[in-house]
């Protein structure tokens, strides 16, 4: 069985992911931006591994996430699922980073880079994202006029990048991208026509099965297939412009040949 933390698991996909681990026995540690939220996932968590707080779109408490989750031991994998969709303005996190950019992107980037390096790494992304600007100048949109949608796609671009990235870089780690569809969750809304199910269980597919299909690596994932990706995901100077961009914004070189 193993061990496996999950971003973003009090509700939504990210709690439908913990649910379905934990029933196959695996050991799952949850993650909540706050106590409050915590506190609604109580009966899960009490089941669970272990319980980390903290807010993503704070890199000190992105940090302290982290630190919480080595303090429980290394993970054999790690979901990236948390995120957020459309954000009325740029609003700031407090270290001045678009709040879609910080917690679709810079905390995954991070959390990559903080937490014991794991041998699956997955990573949420969007049939969105092939909407998303190839140009990587202004990715914080410090100069554009806000366009949430446009924002999100980009972040999602951006993601898919990263986990494609990852699995260059550390081919002993499995690293994947997953379209989870529109799915109706509190993010995509009750009308969202995609299988929910499916949505999630791709997922811990990816996270924990032995099934030869799952234990791959660099792959973006609809339903339990592969599906073409936008061209920019796999160049692989598009790859190390944003990964050094990231490290930029971040301060934080996630490889080390890339410094």
């Amino acid at each position: 069985m193993s061990r496996i933390f999950i971003t973003g698991s009090t509700d939504g996909l990210g709690l439908a992911a913990a649910r379905t681990l934990m029933k196959e026995g695996h050991d799952v540690v949850l993650h909540a931006r706050s106590r409050e939220r915590a506190s609604a996932i109580s009966e899960i968590s009490a089941a669970a591994l272990g319980l980390v707080i903290g807010d993503l779109a704070s890199a000190t408490e992105t940090l302290s996430i982290a630190e919480q989750v080595n303090a429980i031991g290394r993970m054999d994998a790690v979901i990236h699922n948390a995120g957020i969709y459309l954000e009325r303005s740029r609003s700031e996190t407090p270290e001045g980073h678009a709040k879609t950019l910080a917690v679709n992107v810079l905390a995954p980037y991070l959390l990559t880079a903080w937490i014991t390096r794991p041998d699956r790494l997955i990573y949420l992304s969007s049939g969105m994202h092939r909407s998303g600007n190839s140009a990587l100048d202004d990715i914080d949109w410090k100069k554009r006029p806000w366009n949430a949608s446009q924002a999100y796609s980009e972040s999602k671009l951006y993601i898919a990048t990263l986990a494609a990235s990852v699995a260059r870089h550390w081919p002993d780690v499995l690293s994947n991208a997953v379209d989870p569809g529109w799915v109706p969750t509190k993010m995509g809304g009750a009308g969202a026509p995609d299988d929910l199910e499916m949505g999630h269980l791709t997922q811990t597919w990816l996270a924990a099965s032995d099934d030869g299909a799952a234990k791959v690596s660099g792959g973006y994932w609809y339903h339990r297939q592969r599906r073409e990706v936008a061209a920019e995901v796999g160049d692989i100077g598009f790859q190390d412009t944003l990964v050094d961009t990231l490290a930029g914004l971040t301060g934080v070189h996630l490889f080390a040949e890339r410094r």
